[in-house]
């Protein structure tokens, strides 16, 4: 399935169109499957100084409604578009607590899936345990543009058995595939590694694990579904199984 699971709106921050626009758009492009996952500070207007009110408070009510209101609007786009694309609710999490993750207390069990970033960074919230965090998010989860054998190596844990607990909890490894104006048309070193490496392939296969494959796109004059296209058929032409793909 041709699948394209990492776009932004204007609810990110850092997007800048309308979800209408980026699903025409994918349409256009001959995406099957595409997700819509904007940044989780951005979909709240996340305000720091609610957080000190917590749970019980009045940031935890504007959170929790914003997320709701957020995941209704991209349903009904879900239910608009049926019949020509088959569009995913996500949201990506940041797990730095300088940039405003998502608050502990918040249910976002209902959304089809959450990218997490950050996970390899020192400073990360999730204090390197991918799984425990995984686990507190309550919905499927991915892990967004990391290198992931190079996560697994610093922590000592062999490639093989990191992956194959992602496969037991269900998590799937993206292929971030941008090459756009915001992210300075750079390519991701590990996916290009990844894809010119059979030893990692055969890691990914034998392991059970999943990956997806994602624009991350921001702008939709930048938007290259061929580009996309292609990293998907170059996934199921190795036999690397993608996340999803049974919808």
């Amino acid at each position: 399935m041709l699948q394209d699971l990492h776009s932004h709106t204007y609810y990110s921050y850092c997007g800048g169109d309308r979800p209408e626009e980026i699903i025409e758009a994918a349409i256009a492009g001959g995406i099957e499957l595409f997700g819509i996952n904007d940044h989780v500070n951005g979909v709240i207007t996340h305000v720091p100084e609610w957080d000190a009110l917590g749970k019980d408070g009045w940031g935890s009510w504007v959170y929790d409604r914003m997320l709701h209101r957020y995941h209704d609007h991209i349903g009904l786009l879900r239910e608009k578009y049926a019949g020509r694309i088959k569009i995913l609710q996500g949201i990506e999490l940041c797990t730095l607590p300088y940039a405003l993750p998502l608050p502990e207390y918040l249910d976002i069990s209902y959304f089809d899936y959450a990218l997490i970033e950050h996970i390899d960074m020192k400073e990360s919230i999730t204090g390197g345990d991918l799984f425990a965090y995984a686990d507190s998010v309550k919905c499927r989860c991915g892990v967004a543009h990391t290198d992931l054998f190079a996560h697994a190596e610093r922590l000592g844990i062999p490639a093989y058995d990191w992956f194959s607990r992602m496969a037991e909890k269900n998590i799937f490894w993206e292929m971030n595939v941008s090459y756009d104006s915001i992210h300075g048309y750079r390519e991701h070193p590990y996916m290009l590694r990844f894809f010119d490496s059979p030893e990692e392939q055969e890691i990914i296969r034998r392991s059970g694990a999943e990956i997806s494959i994602g624009f991350d796109g921001h702008r939709v004059k930048d938007y290259l579904p061929e580009r996309v296209k292609d990293y998907c058929r170059r996934a199921e032409k190795a036999g690397i199984p993608l996340a999803f793909a049974e919808r």
